[in-house]
């Protein structure tokens, strides 16, 4: 009988089942369902949205303390949105969430456009000369 390795083979299974419940969430979020399901399956999504795009940022880390430093950025994007939202006098689910994603996507591509650009030699940008 084969025992499970937690790292090796539930990893991407849990990770995978998390992604599509805190998608699940925002959807029931934006969409204003009724849900029972709606308010632990968004709150999962504010955690996790922002938690996975600090973590990609935070690479260099070793994985608790990405865990760990991913997880209290997540809740500080999501209070610095909820009181921006509560100053300006539009506070609404639906914009809190819209707003979340839209800052998660927006970090998780920053880090990737970094990334691409670190990874380009300097002999194939232009105007930069290997001599220097």
């Amino acid at each position: 009988m084969r025992t499970l390795r937690i790292n090796r083979d539930l990893s991407p299974l849990l990770t995978g089942a998390a992604a599509a419940v805190a998608t699940a969430g925002a959807l029931l979020a934006l969409t204003g369902s009724d849900s029972a399901l709606r308010g632990p399956c968004a709150l999962l999504f504010l955690l996790c949205a922002p938690a996975a795009s600090i973590a990609t940022a935070l690479r260099g880390l070793d994985p608790f303390a990405r865990t760990l430093c991913a997880l209290a950025g997540s809740v500080v994007v999501d209070m610095l949105v909820a009181q921006a939202m509560l100053a300006l006098h539009h506070w609404s689910v639906r914009g809190g969430v819209a707003v979340i994603a839209v800052l998660s996507l927006l970090l998780l591509l920053l880090t990737l456009l970094r990334d691409r650009i670190i990874a380009v030699p300097r002999d194939r940008i232009p105007g930069k000369s290997t001599q220097e």
